[in-house]
């Protein structure tokens, strides 16, 4: 199944592949990526032959957030931010999901990767938030979705500073499953996701259930306060043109 910028494949052992490649847009989460995206994890969530997915992007881009006229559109309250779940969706996925961030992932697109039960990073790629330095506070669930993935101390200089690390920086001091050259992330992601698919699907769900409900609960908490902090931030002056110049 596939949209012009994402696809989703599925393999005999039940292995999902989901891709998104909006070579264009560098993968970023535009209106039309968003619509794909819930399309495919809806697909996903309903289907009873897949047991493991594969959550990818390019190999330069695994999604660099959210674009321009999105944040335009919030700091002019056309959307809210808890209109911008992707992650919720990834979170409720009834099957283990495994991250394979072999390119850059920024902002909103490091928290789909964050959201995924096991992470694959590659050591050239860059990881952060960059929400600071558009002068308005963190979304998506960042706030406490990166403590669970990196470390404390990392997660809140990634999210005071708007700084990026490369994979290589993050080896030693987080909990990402692997850190490894870009040409090798895909490959150990569907080597993990082999090692899963031979397991009883129902057995994986009952798993995985369990072991997210506790990453549910703190997403929606992160989701209300990070609400709060929005409405705040959003309507300071000068916002809509540090969005501009971060683009430019």
């Amino acid at each position: 199944m596939a949209d012009s910028i994402v696809s989703l494949g599925i393999n005999a052992d039940g292995i999902g592949l989901l891709r998104m490649h909006d070579e264009r847009n560098r993968n970023s989460l535009s209106v039309t990526m968003a619509e794909a995206l819930s399309r495919q994890l809806a697909a996903i969530a309903a289907s009873e032959s897949i047991k493991v997915v594969v959550i990818a992007g390019l190999p330069e881009y695994f999604c660099t957030g959210a674009s321009e006229e999105v944040l335009a559109d919030l700091v002019e309250h056309r959307i809210a931010p808890q209109d911008l779940v992707l992650p919720r969706w990834i979170l409720d996925l009834p099957v283990p999901s495994i991250a394979a961030m072999e390119g850059h992932a920024l902002g909103g697109g490091l928290a789909l990767g964050m959201c995924a039960d096991m992470i694959v990073a590659a050591e050239e790629s860059r990881y952060g938030c960059t929400f600071m330095n558009m002068g308005f506070t963190p979304g998506m669930g960042t706030t406490r979705l990166l403590e669970h993935a990196i470390s404390p101390a990392v997660a809140e200089e990634m999210l005071f500073t708007g700084k990026t690390f490369r994979g290589s920086e993050l080896q030693g001091k987080c909990g990402l499953n692997y850190v490894l050259p870009r040409r090798d992330v895909l490959a150990k992601a569907l080597a993990l996701a082999a090692a899963v698919a031979d397991k009883p699907r129902l057995a994986l769900t009952l798993l995985k259930q369990s072991l997210s409900r506790s990453r549910k609960e703190i997403y929606g908490a992160a989701l209300e306060e990070e609400t709060r902090m929005h409405r705040r931030s959003l309507e300071q002056p000068g916002t809509r043109e540090r969005i501009r110049n971060h683009f430019a």
